[in-house]
């Protein structure tokens, strides 16, 4: 699907409204009759759809951002895995000087693009996944729900400790997915959230550490 066609799509069929937990945000969501199973059937490499849901680790992280914009106030801030943006847009809503997302899925690449304009921030958007090299030159890394699968929490570890060694500061949010490296991190907020079909759940934000 064309990318203008595709945002036609995505803007038409899945419906924006507050993000829960972090209503300062809004964003485009999947609803049961968004029919996102179109795309599916029209591209054959179309991977599961996180980007159109919200999810713990992410609301926690924004919560968190936004409640102590300190933390990335007047700082470079990179978003790896982005989906749909919740954390990139609270970066930016919190005063990062920069604020940069990588997303490789191009559906979630998207829908970050419309959530960025919904609400008038201005993100980067790298479409590339930057963890099999070096740091990019950030001060602050943010992660959020990416620890969900051995492979890729093995791959996210070792970038985010190449991160470390850049002088670069790196932040988690995760309800203690069963991938999750709690002996690296230190936690510094526990909010409950409600994520996508679920009941509230607690979910940390994390120092990653060495």
């Amino acid at each position: 699907m064309a990318a203008d066609t595709l945002e036609d799509f995505l803007r038409a069929n899945l419906p924006v409204a507050p993000v829960p937990d972090v209503p300062e945000i809004r964003l485009h969501k999947a609803a049961p009759d968004s029919g996102l199973n179109r795309l599916a059937e029209a591209d054959p490499d179309f991977a599961s759809p996180y980007w159109a849901y919200h999810w713990a680790g992410g609301l926690a992280l924004a919560r968190h951002l936004l409640d102590h914009p300190a933390t990335v106030a007047g700082r470079t801030v990179l978003d790896l895995g982005a989906g749909g943006g919740l954390v990139a847009i609270a970066a930016a809503r919190a005063g990062a000087a920069r604020t940069i997302a990588a997303e490789t899925d191009p559906y979630g690449a998207a829908i970050l693009r419309l959530n960025a304009g919904l609400n008038q921030v201005a993100i980067e958007l790298v479409e590339d996944d930057p963890t099999g090299g070096p740091p990019l030159p950030v001060d602050v890394v943010l992660v959020g729900d990416l620890f969900y699968a051995p492979d890729l929490a093995a791959r996210v570890t070792a970038f985010l400790d190449r991160c470390l060694g850049a002088g670069q500061t790196v932040l988690v949010g995760d309800p203690w997915r069963a991938d999750l490296p709690v002996a690296r991190l230190r936690e510094l907020a526990r909010y409950q959230v409600c994520e996508t079909g679920s009941r509230m759940q607690a979910s940390g934000v994390f120092a990653f550490t060495r």
